[in-house]
């Protein structure tokens, strides 16, 4: 069963998106907000799997909610209970046609996934159970303006990054290059002939080293370091 928080300042997207939810017999709704102060606040006292952000705030309150969200507080400072997990709920994002180039900022900021707010309510539901289990979602549009974000910068954004490629291995870096020329883990581990749950261990270690928490993170790493470059 995966919880979720829907987070959206329309009031009746909030509503439709509860009911759509709580349909589902794995899936369970444990709060809904207008507010994303509040969403912060809820996030940390419910520890849900998923928060569904949606609504159109402006983009610095989107890139905020979505840090505070993924990095709180409390997980470096005040101690607390043990909870199942031990990590920030994972974060997936409705957005609109027309605001893809936010993509980026909010992956940096923690989001798990992207999903455009007219998906149709499987497409929501398939996402939602995909971002719970630890994977990443993301839309062919939204990775093409992901990758044209990242050809577009002036200078890599590697200042702020603790570790570059120099700490993964030779077989990581080998990886994390095929999961970001959009390789699967079962092609990944035919085309370097390992086992598919070799590639999920590397895959695990290599997240972990660069302090991402999704697939789609990792991706914008390999694009910042120049690992992988977008076709022309």
């Amino acid at each position: 069963m995966a919880s979720v928080l829907v987070v959206n300042d329309q009031s009746l997207q909030r509503v439709g998106l509860r009911m759509l939810l709580t349909a589902e017999p794995d899936l369970t709704v444990v709060g809904d907000t207008a507010s994303r102060a509040e969403a912060v606040r809820l996030s940390d006292a419910l520890r849900p799997d998923v928060v569904l952000l949606g609504g159109h705030p402006p983009e610095t309150d989107y890139i905020e909610t979505i840090r505070r969200i993924a990095r709180p507080p409390h997980l470096t400072a005040v101690p607390r209970p043990a909870v199942p997990g031990g990590r920030p709920p994972r974060i997936l994002v409705l957005t609109s046609a027309g605001r893809e180039s936010h993509a980026y900022a909010a992956l940096r900021a923690g989001a798990g996934g992207f999903l455009l707010e007219d998906a149709a309510p499987h497409e929501l539901t398939a996402a939602v159970r995909v971002v719970a289990a630890g994977d990443a979602v993301i839309t062919p549009e939204l990775t093409r303006a992901l990758i044209d974000t990242v050809r577009h910068e002036r200078t890599p954004r590697t200042s702020e990054r603790t570790v570059g490629p120099d700490s993964l291995t030779e077989r990581e870096r080998d990886v994390l290059v095929a999961v970001a020329s959009g390789w699967s883990n079962a092609e990944i581990a035919a085309r370097l002939s390992i086992a598919p749950t070799t590639v999920k261990s590397h895959v695990s270690h290599i997240l972990a080293k660069i302090g991402a928490r999704a697939r789609v993170q990792a991706v914008a790493f390999a694009y910042e370091y120049g690992l992988v470059r977008p076709a022309a």
